[in-house]
């Protein structure tokens, strides 16, 4: 098992191949499966994943000590931890089966038809100058009809994400999950982690503190996990297409987040030229997303958190780690669209 789980990390990847026989074949059997399943359960899966998994280590690590010191021998703790070892082996392949080896599908920049080249800092500036404007648009007539509806319940919403899924791919449209609540909650909130999918269970998990205006684009981003985009940028790209195609809320909470993607790519000056053009809604709805990030955040926990993340997405091939998140950006500048935001996909190319 372990030299297998070793084998399944290192393999070359093969995106066409993964991309036809798992991101389009296996896996969106397995998702109609597990996500209505858990849709149906009222608690978070992964809670149980975890207990489960912490018992089993402790008890198997405990009981091997303690045989251990009775023998006074060392052989004891060594099986035990052999047995820890194999089974982390097991669930690193049960990982990969279930969702993991989405990571190495066909990428999005080579599933659509794309401009050479990266953004320059011109063009991010001007898609952020077309984000304020539509933030100020959107502002009023969001706030007036509310976010009162979940967004598992909006239809439009879900419209909108089984729409972007069929012009990104042939694979059966995803089954969107619903945002529960967590065990994990608190680490959620001291993280500044605004959503987690469960790839074993294959749910959404969300941060307790979201604000309304925020819970949109959150489930389109890990509803976009869930059709198996894995990768941080894909999954950002396809919540936002998702968002800006739905009701007048869920189109604030997708510029929303694209503002915050800009703001944190652009220089000190044109972040200042940006906020100054906010009208005063949207800026008091981003001073209130900073108020509830300060409020909750454990500095050095978010540091070490995100650390270990960038080493996750590194471990799974996403070169960039965390940077991937920023990636979103050169999809929506490079990729062409046809109107309504409908991108075009490569006439003759991979699979998918």
């Amino acid at each position: 098992m372990v030299g297998l789980a070793i084998a399944a990390a290192y393999a070359p990847a093969a995106p066409q191949a993964t991309e036809r026989w798992f991101s389009t074949g296996l896996y969106p059997r397995l998702q109609h499966v597990l996500t209505p399943l858990s849709n149906i359960i009222p608690f978070a899966v992964f809670d149980l994943v975890i207990a489960a998994g912490l018992i089993f280590v402790l008890v198997i690590l405990g009981r091997g000590t303690a045989a251990a010191c009775r023998a006074r021998r060392v052989a004891p703790a060594i099986h035990a931890l052999r047995r820890v070892v194999v089974s982390a082996a097991v669930v690193y392949l049960a990982f990969l089966l279930l969702w993991g080896f989405n990571y190495r599908r066909v990428a999005m920049a080579d599933r659509l038809s794309m401009d050479s080249g990266g953004p320059t800092s011109a063009e991010v500036l001007q898609l952020g100058v077309q984000v304020v404007e539509r933030l100020n648009a959107l502002h009023e007539p969001a706030h007036q009809s509310g976010w009162g509806q979940k967004p598992w319940d909006n239809p439009l919403l879900r419209q909108a994400f089984a729409a972007v899924q069929q012009e990104l791919s042939d694979a059966p449209a995803a089954t969107p999950g619903r945002l529960k609540g967590t065990i994990l909650g608190p680490y959620l909130r001291w993280a500044s982690i605004d959503g987690v999918t469960n790839p074993f269970g294959l749910e959404v998990l969300a941060n307790p503190d979201l604000l309304p205006f925020e819970r949109p684009f959150v489930a389109a981003h890990e509803w976009a996990h869930l059709a198996g985009y894995a990768d941080e940028a894909e999954a950002n790209f396809v919540g936002w297409l998702t968002c800006v195609r739905a009701d007048s809320g869920s189109q604030y909470s997708g510029w929303l987040a694209l503002y915050w993607q800009i703001s944190g790519e652009v220089g000190e000056a044109d972040r200042a030229r940006l906020a100054a053009a906010l009208a005063p809604g949207p800026r008091r709805d981003l001073e209130a997303i900073v108020a509830r990030l300060r409020r909750g955040e454990w500095p050095w926990l978010q540091s070490a958190g995100w650390r270990m993340y960038d080493q996750y997405l590194k471990a799974n091939r996403v070169e960039e780690g965390v940077r991937s998140y920023g990636a979103v950006l050169t999809l929506v500048l490079r990729a062409r669209f046809d109107d309504g935001w409908v991108p075009v996909r490569r006439r003759a190319g991979p699979p998918g």
